[in-house]
């Protein structure tokens, strides 16, 4: 008989949150630097928003935004939103009015949860009238009736004071008083796993942005696996993430940490200063940076000091590789953790175990995560690729969307008869089996017949002493098709010219591969999405040629 160790615990999102409640009603489930709250605190409040929708007529089944910076309001929203059987829309609070109105018609929301506050640095109210000129104007005091986004019966703040056009906290609040909690549970207990949780709008470089539909199993049952059985520490869980949790990059070990009973730390923004601070109060046994430029915040703030974080057994970090070699000196009691993930699978669909090599960890990014298969093909032949020779990576599982939301042409470019997500990220396997990124399909450049990838080329930039950062993208060229044209933030205390940089690279990269100009981007200055550096935004600085980013060359 096999005795395996490991199993899979699934359950919809809200059960997930009841069960800790349940479990641990008094264990801190979520903290700020200025204010923390237990699993039952969160639960109480999330009934709460629950019966309010509800209470408002709100339907199961239904569609509900929620356009908040992280904090409580958030979490009670999100959680709310599921309790009452609901799908809940997270919505990107970087996103202008255009972009939020066509998703709030888009996604066919009835509800939408927000926050006004005179302290938040940005009011969404504002930025929703923007977006539905007619909401405005609206009578909150019944259903409403706004010809931009016609489903949309109810606009509520989670914080605030009545605005136009929205159902106040306090109203909202005597709308619920009017709902008995078993109507919240009989809703609860009719969720399915197989049932869409969330729908996660994605950015696409030129489109629309996508409504990436996830089920209650693939939004709860990898990173509740991960966070139980693969970051194992002697202490309890306890993880740090700097991101917006509208992001599935942060949302993801939120419910980790949730699904092990653990606490997660966070910040309404990120501020390195103010997150080092709360990572010395709380002591995280995992850390979340991700990406280069978060992690570089941290370590070069005047108060970062890796010995007092001797708590942190894992660090998910993907870089180049001089960046994982510093982190790694920097943590040498903790595992750098190496993955690869997209929200069309849940987050993370790939991770470094405990035996890879250093090596490993700092050139791929991991193994197929249990229960999950990937292929590497041909983006032209669909054939098999050999080991080493990149081609489109496919990804089968638990944690692949059921689709994009009222996109039947986009769900069938992505999802094939087998299953199989077209991910259209260039990957390659190492004889080992771990999977090495070479970047966007989209972000190949073709200078003079040759395919060039441009994360090849900002890995090898990065080698440079003086580089912290950088990004290429193409440029249009009449002899050779495009040319690389990079963009670079030097290291504080270092001088670099463009002549330098380009020197730099001779003989160490093929000719072809050497960026054309140099574009010095001072830190904050890069354009950022959710989660790292916009190259749509870099395209339209370079079409600019804007005065203060002319090229250093």
């Amino acid at each position: 008989m096999s005795n395996n160790a490991y199993w899979s615990e699934i359950s919809p999102l809200a059960d997930l949150l009841g069960r800790g409640a349940t479990d641990h009603p008094d264990r801190d489930l979520i903290v700020f630097p200025e204010s923390r709250y237990t699993y039952a605190q969160v639960y109480d409040r999330s009934i709460r928003v629950a019966r309010g929708l509800i209470g408002l007529g709100v339907e199961a089944g239904d569609n509900v935004g929620l356009l908040a910076h992280n904090g409580i309001e958030f979490l009670e929203g999100f959680f709310g939103a599921a309790l009452a059987g609901c799908v809940v829309v997270p919505l990107n609070a970087r996103h202008k009015s255009a972009e939020l109105g066509y998703i709030v018609e888009n996604a066919d929301l009835t509800a939408l949860l927000t926050v006004s506050g005179d302290n938040d640095y940005i009011d969404f109210v504002d930025v929703m009238h923007e977006a539905l000129p007619s909401l405005r104007a609206a009578d909150h005091g019944r259903s409403l009736a706004v010809p931009e986004a016609p489903r949309l019966r109810a606009a509520i703040l989670l914080k605030g004071d009545e605005r136009a056009g929205f159902v106040s906290r306090s109203t909202f609040d005597l709308a619920a008083a009017r709902v008995a909690v078993d109507e919240v549970d009989r809703r609860r207990m009719q969720v399915r796993v197989r049932d869409v949780a969330a729908i996660l709008y994605t950015s696409g470089t030129t489109a629309n942005p996508k409504g990436c539909m996830l089920t209650h199993e693939a939004i709860t049952r990898g990173p509740v696996f991960r966070a139980r059985h693969r970051l194992v520490t002697e202490t309890r869980h306890v993880s740090w993430g700097g991101g917006p949790m509208f992001h599935i990059a942060a949302l993801a070990p939120l419910i980790g940490a949730m699904g092990a009973g653990g606490t997660y730390l966070t910040d309404t923004y990120f501020e390195p200063g103010r997150a080092i601070e709360l990572m010395v109060r709380e002591r995280p046994t995992t850390i979340w940076p991700w990406f280069p430029g978060p992690m570089q915040m941290l370590t070069s703030h005047p108060s970062f000091d890796a010995a007092v974080l001797d708590s942190v057994r894992y660090v998910f970090l993907i870089g180049p590789r001089v960046l994982i070699a510093e982190t790694q000196t920097l943590f040498p009691r903790a595992e750098l953790v190496a993955a690869c993930g997209m929200t069309e699978t849940g987050g993370i669909y790939a991770l470094s175990d405990e035996t890879e090599t250093f090596e490993d960890r700092s050139n791929a990014q991991g193994k197929p995560a249990p229960g999950i298969e990937v292929r590497i093909v041909d983006p032209v032949t669909r054939r098999e690729q050999p080991i080493d020779v990149p081609g489109e990576i496919l990804v089968r599982g638990f944690c692949v969307t059921d689709g994009y939301y009222k996109d039947p042409a986009k769900t069938a470019e992505a999802l094939d008869s087998e299953g199989w997500l077209h991910t259209g990220d260039l990957y390659s396997r190492t004889e080992s089996g771990c999977l090495v990124f070479h970047g966007r399909l989209k972000d190949m450049l073709k200078v003079g017949g040759e395919n060039v990838a441009a994360i090849e080329i900002e890995s090898f930039l990065c080698e440079h002493p003086a580089v912290l950062n950088s990004a290429v993208i193409g440029r249009p060229d009449e002899r050779l098709d495009e040319v690389p044209i990079a963009f670079v933030e030097i290291r504080e205390g270092h001088d670099l010219t463009a002549d330098e940089l380009m020197s730099f690279c001779q003989g160490k990269i093929g000719r072809y591969k050497i960026p054309r100009d140099v574009y010095f981007v001072a830190a904050g200055e890069w354009p950022i999405s959710a989660t790292k550096i916009n190259k749509r935004g870099l395209r339209a600085i370079l079409r600019d040629r804007s005065e203060s980013m002319s090229p250093a060359s």
